[in-house]
């Protein structure tokens, strides 16, 4: 039940009597008419803008057109007034019928507030994708709980999302993780390793030297590079890929489709993917303009293999192919795009850290080329994670040496904590992560706050079920819901209206941050009400000796529990049913 699409239908109906009436044309577009709160709640429960949208098409003043519909609105019984405001915009008021409504519907609809609106649409979130080259830092906390709510979100949505992991397993990067694990299998062996410039210090590599002394023995100690690096390689990287999968495990992250970068080379993949480019003109010889920055005697122009991405909105054309033949970076993710276009994806998502800021308008414009514009790639930048202890900068991690890991994280706060605390800003604004306004309990603590009023509409359902009060979700759906008319209680059952079109907003915008931000306006509407009932007795959720008052409050209560349930399950939080 979405209680503002349900008005809208009213209002355009309302419309469509009154072009039949003739008060305006027949056959105008309505599509920019909406039904949304007024921006000063004073002003009533909803406004449209109908009569605004449509004066100039109509011939007519808004105001006119406003008087005339705000009279037609307010003789539906669904509506308590119709006032006309300003220029021309409808500020409505509804029956509290209506918001009682909402409460039946969160007991009875399973997944209050799902949508269909993705129509099944195929959508891939791809986020993470850290190199396997070591264990996880915060930012990549960041970035895995962000994608992994917006997966969600979409899912709840109506989307069918595959979460994927793009292993960065085919640069040299990888050759560099091998060469350092090499150092530790000397270890391994009872010699010093020799930890040079370049190479990755982390004692986290110290199992993967002992694994390869477990495979080679002492045999490869004395051996040249060639005979051991390839295999090195990919023992390393798989022993990579087990901590990450073990460390996002612990965030309550997991992944449909972990996806190669090794494997589209030598497989003819990425020449595929350029030649599919080819044909459509858009790969040519060339020579680029210097880049900004350099003067004209610091650049040395030559001829490269160039894709036309200027041709789908970027600002320079982009070498696909170094001038010794090799590919250059940007050619096998143009591969992997294009397999995730011929997949049947309608619709890409990429997480990317801050520093892939430049990286955005080549990427968009070779998805755009190889799905002939068909298929959208929004990409989503994280911002940066600032850590904070004691009121100072916080650095915790011994494993890697230079960076907090994500594991450090987890065990310092827990999942829940680091889930929903990285969803309180929005993904481009930086984040500090303060540890001790994340285990304070306080309102000054959102994932506190929210799971608090979880906590308390438990221990209501207790209290009511050791009187003897049926409090299971079919009775309470029956329950007589009249009483609840105080302005609390209505202000209460407005905030569980919105989180239907909230679903919607998040999923359309791509922006899981406002599903944590609506949660915590709940869960404030829902503590004030319960500290009015400490001053104002009837407003309290159980009333002593009367059954059918308890139970219509106490169905207040739970449909909160409900849409808190379901917020948090986007979140990736678990619900906590009693505070300790």
């Amino acid at each position: 039940m979405n209680l503002f699409t349900d008005i809208r239908a009213l209002v355009l109906d309302t419309l469509d009597a009154m072009a039949r009436d003739g008060a305006i044309p027949e056959g105008m577009q309505t599509g920019a008419v909406t039904v949304e709160p007024p921006r000063d709640a004073a002003h009533g429960d909803m406004a449209t803008n109908a009569a605004m949208v449509l004066a100039k098409p109509a011939g007519r003043k808004p105001r006119d057109i406003a008087v005339d519909l705000a009279e037609r609105l307010g003789a539906d019984d669904r509506i308590a007034s119709a006032e006309v405001a300003g220029p021309g915009f409808i500020n409505l008021r509804l029956a509290p019928s209506l918001w009682q409504g909402i409460v039946r519907a969160a007991l009875t609809e399973e997944g209050f507030g799902r949508s269909t609106m993705g129509q099944g649409e195929k959508v891939n979130v791809e986020y993470v994708s850290a190199n396997p080259t070591g264990p996880m830092h915060v930012g990549h906390a960041r970035g895995a709980v962000f994608g992994d709510a917006l997966a969600r979100l979409l899912d709840y949505a109506g989307h069918d999302v595959t979460k994927e992991y793009y292993v960065n397993d085919g640069g040299a990067q990888v050759d560099v993780l091998a060469r350092s694990s090499f150092e530790r299998y000397r270890e391994a062996c009872g010699m010093t390793p020799e930890i040079g410039e370049g190479l990755y210090p982390g004692d986290y590599l110290v199992p993967v030297g002992e694994k390869l002394k477990e495979v080679w023995g002492e045999g490869k100690l004395n051996a040249p590079e060639e005979d051991w690096l390839e295999e090195a390689r990919e023992i390393a990287t798989e022993a990579m890929m087990e901590m990450i999968r073990a460390d996002l495990a612990a965030l309550g992250v997991t992944m449909d489709v972990f996806f190669s970068e090794k494997s589209l080379y030598g497989t003819g993949r990425i020449e595929e993917a350029i030649e599919s480019l080819r044909a459509k003109g858009l790969i040519y010889r060339g020579t680029l303009e210097p880049p900004k920055g350099k003067t004209p005697e610091d650049w040395e122009p030559r001829e490269q293999t160039l894709f036309r991405s200027t041709a789908h909105g970027d600002d320079v054309d982009r070498p696909i192919m170094k001038s010794d033949g090799a590919w250059t970076y940007f050619a096998p993710d143009i591969a992997y795009h294009h397999d995730k276009v011929a997949r049947g994806f309608t619709q890409l998502i990429d997480v990317f850290g801050a520093d892939h800021g430049g990286y955005v308008k080549r990427m968009k414009a070779a998805v755009s080329a190889l799905s002939e514009g068909k298929v959208p790639l929004d990409v989503k930048l994280i911002q940066l994670v600032k850590l904070w202890k004691n009121g100072e900068p916080f650095k915790m991690s011994k494993r890697a040496g230079n960076f907090v890991t994500l594991r450090d994280l987890v065990d310092q706060v827990g999942p829940d904590a680091v889930r929903f605390h990285m969803l309180t800003r929005k993904n481009d604004a930086p984040l500090d992560f303060d540890f001790d306004k994340v285990l304070e309990q306080s309102r000054e603590n959102p994932v506190f706050y929210v799971q608090y009023a979880n906590a308390r509409i438990n221990s209501v359902l207790r209290k009511a079920d050791a009187m003897g009060i049926a409090v299971d979700d079919a009775t309470l759906a029956e329950a007589d819901l009249s009483a609840l008319d105080h302005e609390a209680e209505l202000s209460l059952m407005r905030a569980l209206a919105e989180w239907p079109r909230l679903v919607e907003i998040a999923a359309k915008g791509h922006e899981p941050h406002r599903v944590a931000f609506y949660l915590y306006d709940l869960a404030s509407a829902f503590h004030a009400l319960w500290n009015r009932g400490n001053d104002e007795p009837a407003l309290r959720f159980v009333q002593e000796g009367e059954t059918a008052t308890t139970q219509g409050k106490i169905s207040l209560a739970r449909a909160v529990g409900v849409v808190i349930g379901e917020g948090l399950g986007i979140l990736g939080v678990t619900p906590v049913e009693e505070m300790r």
